[in-house]
């Protein structure tokens, strides 16, 4: 959009001030700006204020854009009204918002004398170190001190986090975690008309229902911002209103025309979610001004006359004209409002431009993965109180256990989130079928039983809802496990862990975290039972997400030690953690041989975990000083073991077997110490060949570190996994690494080795 329709609007703005008549006598700023409105005059001239100075900035940032010296053009512009929200809501009613929200955030800055929402703005469309909330890394709308956790290009993706903390303020309260926020706060979250067709967004308003529906408090104001259009494409007429003004459990209200009618209907909007604690949504009028960003051709999708004609409703030529026919201020008053803000964006985005930027890897990603080894470890050591837990258990500790089911890795499993949440009072577990019936593999059983239904909650039928639920109630001062069913099924809502949860501490520079333990039932080797959603075996969309960690165990007494260092350092650090639990090996027994008891295990007491880098090794029985190293994990581990009696027993080559645990961030340290006293290195990756696993990276590393040593890597080829007997022509089975040692260990010995 060319600058020249910026400064026509500016111009119909002023054209308006310098020709309207003159008000004789203004009114007193405590009178109602018309009969039955809340609204006083002096309101009115605030928000008018607020909006004028969200214009200023989007003209400015315009402008230093065209001079290089800005970076960001997705304006505010049209969308003002929303600063009526900003006035009426509460600094302590947490906002979650679209990123045209500039009039919303200038008006909630009023409440707060020590912000300067202008200058953090200006700081922050320019890249700016010195910006309060993203430090640079992006224009954020967001403010700890104004409860606004940080949103980027959202496109819906925020609504389900929302849901999740306005479920979570009450629930918190019933399990004595102070939220810091007000009894009767409300969650406020704003989007995009287009947006609203999002699956998003539809899953988020049916989460909202649900929970309402389910007797829950949820105290949401949906706002969706409605501006007719979504880029370039139209949105229907009254497709809004037809959409959702007629569902069950969610109160539909409009909000349009004058400013004071808009107030009214906000007003009523805000009250209502607040006093009946359950969900509202709300239809803003709005009209989009200068396209949909800097570098948007609005003239290649819309007429002449349609670009003047939203012109013509500019919402702050429209509320200049209501304050001047209402008396409420004199045209020249309202021109020196116009100028001051005007030139206060131009004189903080002169600053801002001047301001520098982040120059280093360590700086950019400096809060993306926090750790504090110091305070993981003692946080996994401080064990609950010995008498309380004997009590807790029934008389009989789960380390005293000698019932083999109860040494498994799905009954230590188990054992190990009841001793957590016997010590971590603020843990909330949450899951399809956790509760009463235990989980599918029933991990989770007598959980509920143990720790209360409000602790241990049975969700609806949606990954992307529970995933939303942790971001919420983890905002809310929660610590969140939720269980994913499948490995396959955590696709349906990846977006909440990349675009959401793990991008919150970069986007804040550290002032939000939305700590959580995602458990994953994960990987193949299911016998009976199968397809690929139950046999998913790709972690490649999961390793790919910055900041993201990813544990797995391969046996009962490890998955202990790993899951109390995971929760520790979601606990301490704020990390979003996924613990891909092996389906196949939760009820595994033996290693060998049928009725070895070869993979049981005795629970480890509390105070023991496994920190990042510590990798499990298993050395041959033949103690050679130089072997052959499999490096493996999960299901593989099991697998290589088998092996490495096979290979000694048949063949007289000596293997060391390392368990990586740890599969983002990969151990590299410890790989390449192994790796350094091998005889040649095969990496057994049970995922997919290409991207599904671990195997290309780590092979890349000690490529990389020129070893000289031979590098080979056993995976699983690129097919999704059938049923029956034809999975395991899909998958690594044991003799494949028993063939693949016996070749690597040829190629070490042979001359051109």
């Amino acid at each position: 959009m060319s600058i020249d329709r910026v400064t026509l609007v500016q111009e119909n703005l002023d054209r308006f001030l310098a020709t309207a008549p003159a008000v004789e006598q203004p009114r007193h700023r405590d009178e109602p700006l018309v009969e039955r409105c809340g609204m006083t005059v002096g309101r009115a001239l605030e928000v008018f204020e607020d909006q004028c100075l969200s214009r200023a900035v989007d003209v400015e940032a315009r402008r230093l854009k065209a001079e290089g010296r800005s970076f960001y053009t997705i304006s505010s512009a049209g969308h003002e009204q929303n600063a009526v929200v900003g006035s009426l809501l509460r600094v302590t009613d947490p906002c979650l918002l679209h990123y045209r929200s500039g009039g919303l955030m200038m008006a909630r800055a009023r409440k707060d004398p020590d912000t300067d929402m202008v200058m953090d703005t200006m700081l922050s469309l320019c890249a700016s170190r010195d910006d309060p909330t993203a430090q640079g890394r992006h224009k954020v709308w967001g403010s700890r001190r104004l409860w606004v956790p940080p949103q980027t290009s959202t496109i819906a993706s925020h609504l389900p986090k929302a849901v999740g903390l306005a479920f979570s303020l009450a629930r918190a309260r019933r399990m004595g975690v102070d939220p810091h926020l007000p009894a009767d706060s409300i969650v406020c979250c704003t989007f995009g008309d287009a947006s609203a067709n999002h699956a998003s967004a539809l899953t988020a308003i049916g989460a909202a229902r649900y929970g309402s529906r389910r007797g829950n408090p949820i105290p949401l104001l949906f706002i969706c911002e409605d501006n007719g259009i979504g880029i370039s494409t139209e949105t229907p007429r009254r497709w809004i209103r037809n959409t959702f003004s007629r569902l069950s459990y969610l109160r539909y209200l409009e909000a349009g025309g004058t400013l004071d009618s808009i107030w009214s209907t906000v007003d009523e909007a805000i009250h209502l979610c607040r006093s009946t604690r359950a969900p509202v949504f709300l239809r803003l009028e709005t009209v989009r001004l200068w396209g949909h960003a800097g570098s948007d051709i609005e003239t290649a999708y819309r007429t002449a006359s349609e670009i003047e004609a939203t012109e013509a409703r500019d919402p702050i030529l429209l509320n200049a004209r209501r304050l001047v026919e209402t008396g409420a201020a004199d045209p020249a008053q309202l021109s020196q409002i116009v100028e001051r803000t005007r030139e206060r964006a131009r004189r903080a985005g002169e600053e801002a431009a001047s301001r520098g930027h982040l120059e280093s890897v360590e700086e950019v990603a400096a809060p993306l993965a926090p750790y504090d080894e110091r305070r993981v470890r003692a946080s996994v050591a401080a064990g609950a109180n010995a008498a309380g837990r004997r009590e807790f258990w029934g008389g009989e500790v789960p380390e005293e256990a000698a019932s083999p089911v109860k040494r498994t890795m799905a009954s230590h499993l188990s054992a190990a989130l009841a001793d957590e949440m016997l010590r971590r009072p603020e843990i909330v577990v949450f899951g399809e079928d956790v509760g009463r019936k235990g989980g599918v593999y029933y991990v989770t059983a007598g959980l509920q039983k143990r720790h209360g239904s409000s602790r241990v909650i049975d969700t609806h039928l949606d990954e992307t809802s529970i995933l939303g639920l942790a971001q919420g109630a983890a905002l809310a001062g929660l610590l969140p496990i939720p269980e994913i069913q499948y490995l396959a099924y955590v696709h349906n809502a990846v977006d909440q862990l990349r675009g959401e949860a793990s991008s919150l501490q970069f986007f804040s520079a550290g002032q939000f975290a939305n700590p959580m333990v995602v458990r994953i039932a994960s990987f193949a080797y299911q016998r009976g039972f199968g397809g690929h959603f139950h046999n998913d075996h790709s972690i490649g969309g999961l390793r790919d997400i910055p900041g993201l960690i990813l544990a797995t165990p391969s046996r009962g007494d490890e998955a202990v030690k790993l899951l109390r260092t995971c929760i520790a350092m979601a606990r301490e650090c704020g990390r979003v953690v996924c613990f891909l639990e092996p389906i196949a090996l939760y009820h595994e027994k033996d290693l060998h041989s049928e009725g070895d008891g070869g993979w049981l295990f005795d629970y480890p007491p509390p105070g023991q975990g496994i920190l990042p880098g510590e990798v499990g090794v298993y050395p041959s029985d033949q103690k050679e000083e130089r072997e052959v190293l499999l490096i493996s994990y999960a299901n593989g581990l099991r697998m290589s073991l088998q092996a490495q009696r096979i290979l000694a027993s048949e063949h007289g080559i000596s293997v060391r077997v390392m368990d990586l645990r740890w599969l983002n961030p990969l151990p590299l340290e410890a790989i390449h110490g192994e790796a350094s006293r091998a005889t040649g290195v095969l990496v057994v990756d049970e995922c997919r060949s290409t991207g599904g696993g671990i195997a290309d990276a780590v092979v890349a590393h000690l490529a990389e570190a020129d070893l000289g040593v031979p590098l080979r890597s056993l995976r699983a080829p690129d097919t999704f996994v059938p049923l029956g007997p034809a999975a395991s022509r899909v998958l690594i089975q044991t003799p494949d690494i028993v063939r693949a040692v016996v070749q690597l260990a040829r190629k070490g010995t042979s001359p051109a080795g």
